[in-house]
């Protein structure tokens, strides 16, 4: 199969089933940091018990499995026209987003699909990278989450020339102002087992439990998921511009710029930086690793109901 980045954008993947238990979001949960007074997100019996918005981004991974997958054969999946072969020791996350359209139930049931179009392509001297657009639809075909992810497949090559081309992305945040402190700060430690139980929620990338993969990829042994530092982030934000209330977040997205090692500790800056979109506050945060002292998380952008409207 010839390589041509034309052909990449707007092709769709075959649908995903999907599928989600009150155990799942437990899991991810305690995956992203929940600790034990935020009851709405660790305890089933909780009158306001509901997932934490974001868990949504496991699915691509998990799929409708309750048992552990093979990475490898998870990220494989069938050839794309257009694109060269990837090595997928070579893939680095770039961007997460997600827009909550619907609040997600607590039991997903059967029939639940994942859907994925890509929708951008683009290639410099490091390499290729793919924006793909992915939708969570209920058994009806009601949308309840749209997201876009972009991964940075290091070294891969088509003809060595510049090329960008995309038809749909997401909405790009409001820069983090520079002229004043943060409205909220929220400091939190990882624990040095964060990747051990993240990875139950679905990515089982060998990369994030055993030091010798780590270490051959340059990272110095095991790194934390990308998607729990999000996840991180994600309750800052919910816990301070959101009043605490999970139905407050419309849309949440980042750009990862740092590895985070289990252990590290995370520090997320929050800025309120005026009117989002459909009545919604825009906030603007990133997320420093205290222990390297290097950014983790840039461009961070989120759209919540403002906190005088949200109600339990």
């Amino acid at each position: 199969m010839s390589a041509d980045l034309s052909k990449v954008v707007g092709y769709t993947l075959e649908d995903k089933p999907v599928a989600w238990n009150k155990r799942d979001l437990l899991t991810y949960a305690v995956g992203v940091g929940a600790k034990n007074d935020e009851f709405q997100y660790i305890y089933e019996l909780d009158p306001n018990f509901s997932a934490i918005p974001t868990y949504p981004v496991v699915l691509q991974l998990k799929g409708a499995d309750q048992d552990v997958n093979l990475f490898s054969d998870r990220i494989r999946g069938r050839p794309v026209p257009g694109l060269p072969k990837l090595n997928p020791n070579r893939v680095v996350h770039a961007t997460q987003s997600i827009e909550i359209i619907k609040p997600l139930p607590l039991v997903s049931g059967d029939g639940w699909t994942w859907k994925t179009r890509y929708t951008g392509v683009v290639e410099n001297k490091s390499g290729i990278i793919l924006t793909a657009e992915n939708s969570l639809v209920d058994p009806k075909g009601v949308v309840y989450a749209k997201l876009y992810s972009s991964s940075f497949n290091l070294g891969a090559k088509t003809t060595g020339e510049k090329f960008s081309k995309f038809i749909a992305g997401p909405p790009q945040g409001k820069p983090i102002p520079k002229d004043r402190k943060a409205d909220y700060v929220v400091e939190e430690q990882t624990s040095s087992e964060q990747a051990i139980v993240f990875r139950l929620s679905g990515d089982y990338n060998p990369l994030h439990i055993d030091p010798k993969i780590g270490q051959g990829a340059g990272f110095g042994g095991v790194i934390l998921h990308g998607l729990s530092t999000f996840g991180f982030a994600a309750r800052a934000v919910l816990k301070t511009a959101g009043g605490n209330n999970p139905s407050s977040l419309k849309y949440f997205g980042v750009r990862f710029t740092a590895p985070v090692k289990p252990g590290d500790k995370l520090q997320t800056s929050i800025w309120e930086v005026g009117k989002g979109p459909n009545g919604t506050a825009e906030v603007a945060f990133e997320t420093k690793n205290l222990t390297t002292g290097k950014t983790v998380l840039g461009g961070g952008v989120a759209y919540l109901v403002p906190k005088s409207s949200a109600k339990l």
